[in-house]
């Protein structure tokens, strides 16, 4: 054998080497990952798309281009008011909230109307099981908001230089004041229920705990402030506008309005009391 023919064997085994590899996920793609083995089985998703599309397919139609991914993707939101028919019922607040949001006062739910409550829900970051529907949670909320641009406009919390924490019983609402100052508030709670109501009168912030444990019932008590023996300010992952719901005396209220009082009040502060919770 020549020195050519030799040569050109050595260039041909070199070839038999390297072409498998390069038939063999070789081929870089994706940021040097290798791509993968071609499988004519459709991918994970795509055998329940074909299922679920309904209409047979063209097998000469070109290939779809893929969907662009939606950036709301994952996100859990209430659908906008042009997402769909609104089909809540009559609640029954229904006239009062009507009242509220301007709108015909009849009692009676049309599309508008539901889409008009949706719509305020949404914007007081609201979460009925419903949305659009007056129920004792819309109802409960519009307490709050009612109360917004002055909750101390009854006059029964008293008015003085302390800070003083004010809890309402009838509305199920608290808030703090310095004078005539809202510092904090106000904010829904949710008192004792009935047997174990909440203690009226005067008190004072004895001790706190941020991360206090309940030695009696075992359960959380986030940012407890305690005012009269065993009852306390606290916040709770259950819904305080729950109307079947109460704790054993002491005033719940949201994870974060919770941790809100605790960074307004200081042990010695006054909380006042007063009323009594409907249905107690």
């Amino acid at each position: 054998m020549g020195p050519a023919a030799r040569r050109y064997g050595r260039w041909a085994a070199a070839a038999a080497v390297l072409l498998p590899v390069a038939g063999c996920g070789a081929v870089v793609a994706e940021q040097g990952r290798p791509s993968p083995a071609v499988n004519d089985s459709p991918r994970h998703g795509q055998q329940h798309a074909r299922a679920d599309d309904g209409a047979p397919r063209d097998p000469g139609a070109p290939s779809a281009a893929p969907a662009s991914r939606d950036p709301s993707a994952g996100r859990s939101a209430s659908p906008g008011p042009g997402a769909g028919p609104c089909t809540a019922p009559a609640g029954p607040y229904q006239r009062r909230v009507e009242e509220f949001l301007g709108l015909p006062v009849d009692g009676r739910q049309s599309e508008a109307d539901c889409r008009a409550i949706s719509a305020w829900q949404r914007r007081e970051k609201l979460r009925p099981a419903v949305p659009g529907y007056a129920g004792v949670k819309t109802r409960s909320h519009l307490r709050v908001v009612e109360a917004r641009r002055d909750p101390n406009a009854g006059g029964r919390c008293p008015e003085t230089r302390d800070r003083i924490a004010c809890v309402d019983l009838p509305r199920q609402l608290m808030w703090v004041q310095q004078g005539r100052k809202v510092l904090l508030g106000p904010v829904p709670i949710r008192s004792g229920k009935d047997g174990r109501p909440t203690r009226t009168g005067w008190n004072r912030i004895s001790w706190r705990s941020e991360k206090h444990v309940s030695t009696i019932y075992k359960t959380p008590m986030p940012y407890a402030q305690f005012f009269n023996g065993g009852q306390a300010f606290h916040g709770v992952r259950d819904d305080v506008y729950d109307p079947d719901g109460g704790s054993h005396g002491c005033v719940n209220l949201t994870r974060a309005d919770a941790e809100r009082l605790w960074k307004t009040l200081r042990v010695g502060d006054r909380v006042y009391i007063w009323g009594r919770r409907a249905g107690t």
